[in-house]
Parts: C-alpha cells; sequence; structure tokens
C-alpha cells in the first residue's frame, strides 16, 4: 500500500469504524449491568436477564478486541509491514483491508 490517498482513506474508514465500535461497547456496557436482586422481575425474567447479560458479556468481549485491533491497525498503518500476512508474507488484498481493517492475515492464512 504505497498510495498517500488510499492511505488516508483507509485512515478515514478506520477513525469511523473505532467511533462505531466505541458507542457499541458502550450500549453493551450498559446492558451488561447487573441486576440488583431487589428489583421485582420473576424467576423466568431473571433468568432470562442473567442469560442475555452473559450473552452480552460476550460480545462485549469480542467488540474490545475489535477495538484494540482497529486502533493497532491506524498505528501501524505507516508502516511497512501494514497489509502484509504475519504468517505467510504476502500482501493482504485490499479489499479484505477495507472489511476487515484490523486483519493481519490474508483469507488462506486465517
Amino acid at each position: 500500500m504505497n498510495d498517500t490517498s488510499e492511505k488516508a482513506n483507509l485512515k478515514e474508514l478506520i477513525a469511523k469504524k473505532i467511533l462505531q465500535v466505541q458507542e457499541y461497547i458502550t450500549e453493551l456496557e450498559e446492558l451488561t449491568r447487573p441486576v440488583a436482586p431487589d428489583v421485582a422481575i420473576g424467576r423466568v425474567s431473571r433468568m432470562d436477564a442473567i442469560n442475555n447479560k452473559s450473552v452480552n458479556e460476550a460480545a462485549l468481549r469480542q467488540a474490545r478486541n475489535k477495538l484494540r485491533g482497529l486502533q493497532h491497525a491506524m498505528g501501524n498503518i505507516e508502516t511497512p509491514s501494514f497489509g502484509v500476512c504475519t504468517r505467510c508474507g504476502n500482501q493482504i488484498p485490499m479489499g479484505r483491508i477495507l472489511i476487515v481493517p484490523e486483519s493481519t492475515m490474508c483469507m488462506r492464512c486465517s
């Protein structure tokens, strides 16, 4: 990836994705707050709330990992190794980078 305008566009895309993931994390953090035991919601509803909380906690972990990956990609976009597969050393196709900018491997290696 040598084109300066291509890098600028990619930086803008990554910045937008970072903001989206940060907003999603905020939503998930609200959803994963514990339900106070003194709130009368019923046994079945409480079990459903506990199940939903665990699903949202898993989504929150994934979102935080994605955010770390995006931030890492943003920090490395100017390095020569950006866009190069960490496993095989081949260039990662631009289509993959545009869809998953935090990817560090090509499709074949991932």
